[in-house]
């Protein structure tokens, strides 16, 4: 019989996370910015455009807007469609 495996308690429970749905996607916006070539890795200093990083950061983007595009409140609709169109132009650009 297999071994069922179970989730560990989280480490981190009861340290407050500033993470909501704004800086999420500000975070993964950064991290496609970075896989463009568009701004410095942080980890490493430098510029290097990725563009197979870059297109399943925007891909991920692009779903998200979609799955979520109803619970979002204006605002958020607003940044994360704004986000997702600049972030695909500048991978066109690159990519033509």
């Amino acid at each position: 019989m297999p071994e069922e495996r179970t989730c560990r308690e989280n480490p981190m429970k009861g340290i407050p996370l500033d993470i909501n749905f704004t800086t999420f996607i500000y975070s993964l916006s950064s991290s496609a910015m970075v896989a463009l070539g568009e701004a410095e890795d942080p980890s490493t200093g430098q510029v290097e455009f990725q563009p197979q990083m870059a297109k399943h950061t925007i891909d991920v983007l692009g779903m998200l807007k979609e799955k979520f595009e109803e619970g979002l409140d204006d605002n958020e609709r607003k940044l994360l469609c704004d986000i997702v169109y600049n972030l695909r132009m500048a991978y066109v650009n690159k990519t033509k």
